[in-house]
């Protein structure tokens, strides 16, 4: 590691926290048909990100639901790419040409609360945290309820589950984690710039934890903080379209094995996910006598093999990893 690992006691052993300084986090919004969601973010930057925020881009990736009409405010602006580019591609279009240390990748479906940005701010810019690159905060749902979203790094066994979140972390402690979701994703910039931003391979799932990887790999620290709070409707603007999100899940999954495991965890993540988990998400869906989503199914899997010369590609070629 470059530095010191400092424990969240010793670092809450400091003092108190200074005011970040003003005019030095960008905020890169993803919007994708995020309809009235987008304006929340965008009044809660207004109304609580205090004069830390230098601006706001939102990068509209070809919405049509009226969202990339929104009026904005000085010191936003919008980026309209003219085709859904993924959100990987997205992030890294905003964050170019940023002069700000920090960069904060923000949900249109998350919103900051009182003190939230103030706090995560003045955290890193404390000496103790000299190492740390990607800093998290502690995200509510619309019922109050603190989501569980701390991720541990994917291994080839665990993979395939449902979610890589540690469910068996409160997430009311602040501590040092493998990975933050991307809904609220503070990183300095200096880093997200000399590791190359997040992989544009992926178009969407698993760009975050593969960045959070990377950071780790570095040598750089990622830090959940669970003091500051903010609010976070999850699902995503995806969650309509069943079998695109399935198949983008899927091929993200690959991808991500194919970069980051050895060879044999690849050829493992590949072989359970071609012959194994069709027939059995099938067979789960026609036992339930779900029609619609043996459908969905189907066609995810269909849009996976037409683009599996490619993933193979990934999978197969370049040097392997060493994390599975």
């Amino acid at each position: 590691m470059r530095h010191h690992r400092r424990t969240t006691r010793e670092l809450e052993a400091t003092g108190p926290r200074p005011y970040p300084p003003a005019m030095i986090v960008r905020v890169v919004i993803v919007n994708w048909n995020s309809g009235p969601w987008l304006a929340r973010a965008l009044a809660s930057l207004r109304a609580h990100a205090g004069p830390s925020l230098a601006e706001v881009v939102v990068v509209d990736n070809a919405s049509s639901d009226g969202s990339e009409r929104i009026p904005l405010a000085p010191g936003e602006r919008l980026i309209e790419t003219g085709a859904n580019l993924g959100f990987a591609k997205a992030c890294n279009i905003g964050a170019a040409g940023a002069t700000t240390p920090y960069l904060l990748f923000l949900n249109p479906d998350a919103e900051l609360r009182a003190g939230t940005l103030q706090a995560a701010l003045a955290f890193m810019e404390r000496a103790e945290a000299a190492d740390v690159a990607v800093c998290g905060i502690r995200l509510v749902g619309e019922d109050g309820a603190t989501q569980r979203h701390i991720s541990a790094f994917p291994t080839p066994a665990t993979m395939f589950r449902n979610e890589q979140r540690e469910l068996d972390f409160d997430h009311l402690s602040s501590r040092d984690v493998d990975h933050v979701i991307g809904a609220f994703y503070l990183i300095r910039r200096s880093v997200f710039e000399e590791l190359g931003g997040f992989d544009e391979r992926f178009f969407v799932y698993l760009e975050d934890i593969d960045l959070s990887w990377r950071v780790r790999q570095a040598g750089w620290r990622t830090h959940y903080l669970a003091s500051a709070v903010g609010f976070h409707k999850g699902g995503g603007t995806s969650e309509g379209v069943k079998a695109e999100r399935l198949f983008y899940s899927l091929r993200s999954r690959l991808l991500y094995a194919g970069k980051n495991f050895s060879r044999g965890g690849a050829l493992f993540v590949l072989a359970v996910t071609l012959l194994v988990e069709p027939f059995a998400r099938v067979a789960r869906g026609l036992l339930g006598r779900r029609k619609g989503e043996v459908g969905q199914t189907l066609r995810a899997y269909r849009l996976l093999l037409g683009g599996l010369p490619g993933i193979l590609r990934t999978v197969f070629g370049g040097p392997r990893a060493s994390n599975g």
